[in-house]
């Protein structure tokens, strides 16, 4: 059937290399990519892989600068022995940048909250209150009284951290190494109530001025100097000092609160982890400090509350002239017990960021400085052997 089926001859036409039906040879085939040469389906992936590596970078290039700059200091100040004059120097200092800092950064809550705990009724809320002081009188309204907060708490700062350093080692020599660390709950509370004791007076001053800036509406002066200048011309010095009591009944619990539970936490938080302080990085023994001082702060903030009220209260509304007893006797009756407690919750918040902070803060400046960190510390060789 030669119409049905191909010949021989025309299937070998069809089938060999001269055929035109065939492809040559010499052209090449195209080649799958390989698993290697595919491009990735997620180049983000390796833009944030780029960002970590720099970031690693910079952060190594950051402690090699950080160390440099702790070594030259160090090489500057000198061997700075323990409980030297050196030593207090440089924890009065480390004080001053740990509370004058941070007490700034936070004035727009402490100015809501001084201003509700004069009228409680101002504002509803911290948001509330920010956006009516912005609309009214512009950003810097929000910042009210950083100027006398900034002097004021530098003041305290440098003498509570450098007075409680100093007291410390002066009552502990006093009683005894042994005696000290069985009593060093009291040992705390009683280094640190002389210390505030000190400090506040050199904050008192600013502490007025503070609070009438932030509680008078407009404020009663443009800065610092001029509403001391305005106090004493009106009132005498004995205007910057009308809230002295109630300041030493409101800072000396909450100092005392803030040193003693903040050695206890540390401890604790120490007693807690494996190995001993010394096997812990700088790193590591800042963070065990912030930790400690916002746990700290939280208790300090409950405590001396009733008598921040009273402070911002009196600094507000106290007549010329009038009793200190007859004063804090008719604001009582005006605001009553619930009354102390306006504001908890934004001092709370406020006080345990600041004493978080400050803790950390003052820390790292004795890291830099080449001095071991607070709190934690090894019993006495007599209690290890026991």
């Amino acid at each position: 059937m030669p119409l049905l089926f191909p010949t021989q001859g025309t299937l070998h036409d069809v089938f060999t290399s001269q055929s035109s039906y065939v492809r040559p040879s010499s052209v090449s085939q195209p080649q799958k990519p390989s698993y290697n040469a595919r491009s990735s389906p997620f180049p983000a992936w390796s833009a944030v892989d780029d960002m970590s590596s720099k970031a690693g970078q910079l952060s190594a290039e950051a402690q090699r600068e950080y160390t440099k700059a702790s070594q030259a200091a160090q090489a500057k100040a000198g061997n700075i022995e323990l409980y030297s004059a050196k030593y207090y120097a440089a924890c009065t200092f480390g004080g001053l940048l740990a509370c004058g800092v941070t007490h700034t950064a936070v004035t727009p809550l402490d100015l809501v909250k001084c201003r509700r705990q004069v009228d409680s009724k101002m504002y509803k809320g911290n948001f509330e209150a920010w956006g009516k002081i912005g609309r009214a009188e512009g950003f810097r309204g929000i910042y009210t009284g950083w100027s006398p907060t900034f002097f004021g708490y530098s003041v305290q700062g440098a003498f509570k951290y450098g007075g409680y350093e100093f007291f410390k080692k002066f009552y502990s020599d006093l009683v005894g190494e042994d005696v000290a660390y069985r009593y060093k709950t009291s040992l705390y509370l009683t280094a640190s109530a002389s210390a505030e004791f000190i400090a506040d007076v050199g904050l008192c001053p600013f502490e007025a001025v503070k609070v009438r800036m932030q509680t008078t509406i407009p404020p009663f002066a443009t800065g610092t100097f001029s509403g001391i200048s305005t106090i004493t011309g009106k009132e005498g010095t004995a205007g910057l000092y009308k809230g002295l009591y109630p300041l030493w009944g409101r800072q000396i619990p909450y100092t005392m609160m803030k040193f003693a539970s903040f050695e206890t936490i540390v401890e604790a938080i120490y007693g807690y982890l494996p190995g001993k302080k010394s096997d812990y990085g700088k790193g590591a023994q800042t963070g065990v400090s912030f930790a400690g001082g916002y746990l700290a702060g939280i208790l300090c903030a409950i405590v001396s509350h009733p008598a921040d009220v009273m402070v911002s209260k009196l600094n507000a509304n106290r007549q010329p002239g009038e009793a200190f007893g007859a004063a804090m006797g008719r604001i009582y009756k005006d605001i009553g017990f619930g009354g102390l407690w306006n504001g908890l919750a934004v001092r709370i918040v406020m006080i345990g960021t600041l004493t978080g902070l400050q803790w950390m803060i003052y820390d790292s400046f004795k890291i830099f400085m080449g001095l071991p960190t607070t709190g934690g510390a090894a019993p006495p060789p007599t209690q290890e052997k026991a």
